[in-house]
């Protein structure tokens, strides 16, 4: 019985991963399709190929750290676990399909820690005995601090481009801030499967820790973060179109110069907070970052409706998430 579970939760980590891929997709490619840079098609092959490619680079694996240690190891099972990916799976597919880029990175951990929450009091034991809240608080600060340092570092990347080419004729600078989009975007691309595809490798370990196939401290076998990052790299090769739409039009009219510096300053912040082993949400900082280059037009620039519906669902993951898991963990805890 363990060792099945164990491979449907293996299954069902690695099907996460991939949503996450079509899901956050947009993050990757919304700018550089909305300027036209890249037909969507040759978007998502070229975003799909950086986010692999991540995985050459990123092998220190400080973000799975952080997200394997969210939950006390004592109320981590692979029944907790199980609920926490079913939860992240379900809230993920429905604000997809709204077209609602809200964080693949806070529905997982929102669902994991309610999936523990619930489970410590199935023991008789206070809910909140089950978090780590070193991780949880660097995660919650973060929903605020990532979009505003990606909207800062934006701003200022867009000053300093002005500023080089302030003396370019604008048919020529606009040919080279095309070219410079396939570089800014292959670098969030990069990142961001650095950042999102350990989470999920995170969590498959803790899965084997729970199912005493590895114990704590062990080295993490390979094959996990192959599949994690060949799991994201296909699902942003499968697309998101609702949220490319949001992400690329409804928040500001962006054009390839505030492409660039979105992207970079999505793929700066990315780059340096998992270097800390933050779990920071692609979502909020990209978000952050184009609200950025339209703030620096003027501030009627940026759709504020369309921003504040964002904002909503970004508060409302974490804890919907783990409301969520907590249901499915009591279901599934009446079967096993």
């Amino acid at each position: 019985m363990v060792t099945t579970l164990l491979v449907v939760v293996i299954i069902l980590a690695i099907g996460f991963d991939y949503i996450n891929g079509f899901h956050d997709a947009a993050n990757s490619i919304a700018t550089i399709v909305s300027t036209k840079v890249l037909s969507p098609f040759q978007a998502v092959l070229w975003a799909a190929l950086f986010n692999f490619a991540a995985y050459f680079y990123f092998t220190d694996h400080k973000v799975a750290n952080t997200i394997a240690k969210t939950v006390v190891e004592h109320y981590i099972t692979l029944e907790v676990i199980l609920a926490g990916l079913l939860a992240a799976i379900i809230w993920n597919l429905f604000t997809w399909w709204f077209g609602i880029p809200s964080s693949s990175s806070h529905t997982l951990i929102g669902g994991f820690a309610g999936a523990g929450m619930a489970k410590a009091m199935t023991l008789g034991h206070d809910a909140l005995a089950a978090i780590n809240f070193a991780p949880i608080f660097k995660v919650i600060a973060f929903i605020v601090l990532a979009p505003v340092i990606g909207m800062m570092i934006s701003v200022l990347i867009s000053i300093i481009i002005l500023h080089i080419s302030k003396n370019a004729r604008p048919s020529v600078a606009e040919k080279w801030f095309k070219r410079l989009q396939l570089v800014s975007s292959a670098a969030l691309s990069f990142t961001h499967g650095g950042n999102d595809a350990q989470k999920v490798m995170g969590i498959i370990y803790v899965a084997m820790v729970a199912a005493n196939v590895l114990h704590t401290g062990d080295v993490m076998p390979e094959w996990i973060p192959i599949s994690c990052y060949a799991a994201i790299a296909l699902g942003t090769m499968s697309g998101g179109w609702k949220i490319v739409k949001t992400m690329g039009t409804k928040i500001t009219k962006v054009n390839a110069f505030e492409g660039v510096a979105a992207e970079a300053a999505g793929a700066v912040t990315l780059g340096i907070t998992e270097h800390f082993g933050i779990p920071v949400s692609t979502t909020h900082t990209i978000t952050g970052s184009i609200v950025g280059v339209g703030l620096l037009k003027r501030v009627s620039a940026v759709r504020w409706g369309v921003t504040v519906r964002l904002l909503w669902a970004w508060i409302l993951t974490i804890p919907v998430s783990a409301v969520l898991a907590g249901l499915v963990f009591a279901l599934i805890h009446l079967f096993f």
